[in-house]
């Protein structure tokens, strides 16, 4: 039986997306206190306790991030000592050093932070960086051949390297110093390099453990500095500056030295005084440019400070939806050279000139995008479908999609379909080079590591990675993937999961909350944007605008009085029209018009309303006069199931809902309880706390169709 979100009958004809939602247990005692010790609201309280605040200490760290004690890097990275010897040694005697980077946001910004430090530091350096399309991620054998040929005697490698073993142990062969700066997980055999700085090999607790690729790499460039005796607040903001772009747009985890760091590195990036950070800034329209400077094609070349009008902090969305992509896409199907260019370069012409052509290079990787994400939605439905429960998860591969966005649209078929998801396209007819995506519950990494056998080249972390196929095991690595994915997936786990936070009446949705919530910034992984829910609230007025979103006006009664507030729901047509009466989670957003500023909604997330224990006593009690035992069928994650009403003649009559699976197995609750029992018989039974999935979506799904069912 397929499951109904993933019916191509049906897709144009849902009603309500098919989510999980989890949330967070409210700790109200723990919320109250911290409300009143730190002056916040307690919905601003419990926000810090889902992101694991829940002392007065780990509180005040987070709200005041500068009084975190961080220890010196040489304490917790044991390489760190060897590497800065190598590069002062390299320094002192003018040998050639070569950084080998790769062609991501996070690469191409270490890149650009260790050139620019290591030169500011006399070094004689350069830069390659392997082609996305005809070589793949790392660092290679023709790399360090190039780099051998030219001279070079010491290699660094930034974002890449911790799994490049045969690279590697060819630059010792010929003789060439190498170290290795990386963020990505750790392989069973690591390679030969004189030096490796990468924060999975260091102490769990570590301040640094979550840094990115330019993480590292600020760290190696802040303490050469460091050891020189050349600090200045100059190149030190220079490199804070790159490491705060690198480390939003790579993702990486905004709690501990990366929350201190892009904290400050927010605060001086729209006055930045690097020219490809203004230029960048004033393409993407993140700020308009000063009333002096109106026309950013014509700037004054001599004038090197911000033309920024209004400097003030960034937030991570500013980098993460509108800085990040116009880098990346250079790296995904242009030249990377732009890039480090663009964050190189002292002379405003030519960053302009870098800026606009990233401008033009993100058009085309969006128009690429909607087309191969079409594409691969109707590969999927027509191909993959029906086997997706049994699968558990999605590999997709078409040729003729350029792989360098078919990571981005695995992410987004993970979103519609809630699978992991591996995307590849053929480079030539006996090779495949392909993206992964996964979900909470399944680790890309160890999947990529449970084929290794039958992958070329591949890589990652736990949430994403690249690999390569031989054209003639993609049906091998098919079937070991499901095999993985059988293994850590239930079949709860197939629809996305929507992670929200807190309760909130659309009555305490003001300017205050809002203002408030600038306590949490940054906010990225690790540290979300807070998501908000509300229950059974209306809907009065509702339509689509623009070519896929739904704007709408909703409706809640808190204490007798009517609440309303507008909402936007981004690339929702398709569940258009909603029903009347939803729950709906959502994102707080600032709106201006016409010189007035209201709070609006971002709806992520709607469901038809949770019977109340009062509404289920009320659904149970309409069977009470039914002379038969009423029986309906439902479908539910792809499987069939009957249930009905009975009078448990053993309870003193209460009344029992009872849910049956083709197996055989029978889930019973009453009305006003979290408890019920699962089993074949009563005798062999076990309790289950029905309050918690998958229970509580299944008997969700059962008093909806009796109650839709016409007895």
């Amino acid at each position: 039986m397929l499951n109904t979100s993933f019916s191509t009958s049906i897709v144009n004809t849902r009603r309500l997306p098919d989510q999980r939602w989890q949330i967070q247990p409210e700790r109200p005692e723990l919320a109250q206190m911290l409300a009143d010790r730190f002056n916040i609201s307690p919905i601003i309280s419990q926000l810090l306790i889902n992101r694991g605040i829940d002392t007065l200490y780990d509180a005040e760290i987070f709200l005041e991030p500068e009084l975190l004690n961080l220890p010196s890097p040489l304490e917790d990275f044991p390489d760190l000592a060897v590497s800065l010897e190598l590069l002062e040694n390299a320094i002192a005697s003018q040998a050639k050093i070569a950084i080998c980077g790769d062609y991501d946001a996070d690469g191409m910004t270490s890149t650009a932070l260790l050139l620019r430090s290591l030169r500011y530091l006399g070094a004689q350096v350069d830069y390659a960086i392997p082609s996305r399309m005809h070589e793949g991620y790392g660092v290679n054998k023709r790399i360090i051949e190039e780099f051998h040929s030219e001279g070079v005697e010491l290699i660094l490698t930034v974002d890449n390297g911790i799994s490049a073993f045969e690279p590697i142990a060819r630059a010792r062969e010929l003789g060439l110093k190498v170290i290795i700066t990386d963020h990505h997980d750790i392989p069973q055999k690591l390679p030969p390099a004189n030096a490796i700085l990468n924060p999975k090999l260091i102490r769990e607790d570590s301040p640094y453990r979550g840094v990115a690729g330019v993480g590292v790499a600020y760290i190696l460039a802040v303490s050469l500095a460091e050891q020189l005796g050349q600090a200045n607040s100059d190149i030190t903001t220079q490199m804070l500056e790159l490491f705060t772009l690198g480390t939003i747009a790579d993702l990486a985890p905004l709690t501990g030295v990366n929350r201190r760091w892009v904290q400050s590195g927010l605060k001086v990036l729209p006055k930045s005084n690097l020219a490809g950070i203004q230029a960048l800034i004033q393409m993407s329209g993140v700020q308009a440019p000063s009333k002096d400077n109106t026309n950013i094609l014509t700037p004054d070349f001599g004038n090197q400070k911000s033309t920024i009008k209004n400097p003030k902090s960034l937030k991570p969305e500013d980098i993460g939806f509108r800085l990040g992509p116009r880098i990346n896409a250079i790296g995904r199907i242009a030249d990377p050279q732009i890039v480090i260019e663009l964050l190189t370069t002292d002379d405003m012409g030519m960053a302009l000139e870098r800026a606009m052509q990233c401008e033009s290079i993100n058009r085309q990787r969006q128009d690429m995008c909607k087309q191969i994400e079409e594409e691969a939605i109707e590969y999927v439905e027509t191909r993959h479908v029906a086997s997706l429960h049994d699968d558990r998860v999605l590999l997709v591969v078409c040729p003729g999609w350029h792989h360098g966005v078919i990571g981005i649209v695995a992410s987004r078929l993970v979103e519609r379909y809630g699978v992991p998801v591996f995307i590849g396209t053929y480079e030539d007819e006996g090779h495949i080079r392909g993206s992964a995506r996964g979900i909470p519950e399944f680790n890309i990494f160890e999947a990529l590591e449970y084929c290794h056998n039958l992958l070329g080249k591949y890589g990652g972390h736990k949430a994403a990675g690249g690999f390569s196929i031989p054209a003639e095991n993609l049906e091998l690595v098919h079937s070991r993937l499901s095999e993985f994915a059988n293994k850590c997936l239930e079949l709860q786990h197939l629809k996305p999961l929507l992670k929200i936070d807190t309760l909130a009446n659309l009555n305490q949705l003001n300017q205050k909350l809002y203002r408030q919530l600038n306590v949490l910034e940054p906010c990225g992984i690790e540290n979300p944007e807070p998501v908000f829910w509300t229950p059974n609230v209306r809907i009065i007025e509702q339509g689509t605008v623009g070519k896929a979103h739904i704007k709408m006006t909703i409706e809640q009664m808190v204490d007798n009085r009517r609440h309303t507030i507008k909402a936007i729901a981004w690339r929702w047509r398709e569940y258009c029209p909603l029903p009347a009466n939803i729950d709906i989670a959502y994102k707080l957003r600032e709106n201006t018009f016409n010189g007035e500023t209201n709070i609006e909604l971002e709806i992520i997330g709607a469901r038809l309303p949770i019977p109340t224990p009062q509404s289920q006593v009320i659904l149970f009690n309409q069977f009470k006069s039914v002379s038969t035992k009423p029986r309906t069928q439902f479908e539910h994650l792809g499987r069939s199931y009957t249930c009905c009403i009975y009078n448990n003649d053993k309870n003193n009559g209460a009344l029992e809902l009872r849910i049956q699976n083709s197996e055989g197995k029978i889930l019973a609750a009453t009305p006003n309880s979290t408890t019920g029992l699962l089993g074949s018989s009563r005798q062999d039974a076990k309790e289950v706390d029905i309050s918690q999935p998958p229970y509580d979506t299944i008997i969700r799904a059962a008093l909806q169709a009796l109650d839709n069912d016409d007895f």
